[in-house]
């Protein structure tokens, strides 16, 4: 690993954490719904477990976690961006699946790319966008 220029090893974001309530519906969502690969589902601590789902052959991962004591329940604005090669067929992949997606592809022009949000069992906001 090498240091980077301002003297640090942190090299890339390997996963980001999406709070959930319930981590098998979540795991149901994430991987029958959207078609992510299951990563990881190992029991660590006491009665807790470490998920992660991705799409398959990408880099980074998401956490599936349980809330914090103290910490942001689920039903927020994930600030996940996911690509995609044709978002309007995806776009109608979702909403048949019946997942609460916006009603419509935004088209804003360019440079913005075609996008639309989509929110999973929990209310987490993930957003779509047009890839290319």
């Amino acid at each position: 690993m090498t240091e980077t220029a301002k003297g640090t090893r942190l090299a890339e974001v390997g996963r980001v954490a999406v709070t959930v309530a319930d981590q098998d519906r979540a795991l149901d969502f994430y991987v029958g719904t959207l078609g992510f690969e299951k990563r990881a589902d190992t029991p660590f601590g006491d009665g807790h477990r470490w998920i992660e789902v991705g799409p398959a052959g990408a880099p980074t991962g998401i956490a599936l976690v349980l809330p914090r004591e103290g910490g942001q329940g689920p039903g927020y604005e994930t600030g996940i961006i996911l690509t995609s090669q044709d978002i309007d067929a995806d776009h109608a992949t979702l909403r048949s699946r019946g997942v609460d997606t916006d009603p419509e592809v935004q088209r804003w022009g360019a440079p913005v790319p075609p996008m639309f949000s989509f929110r999973d069992g929990d209310g987490n906001a993930l957003m779509v966008v047009e890839n290319g």
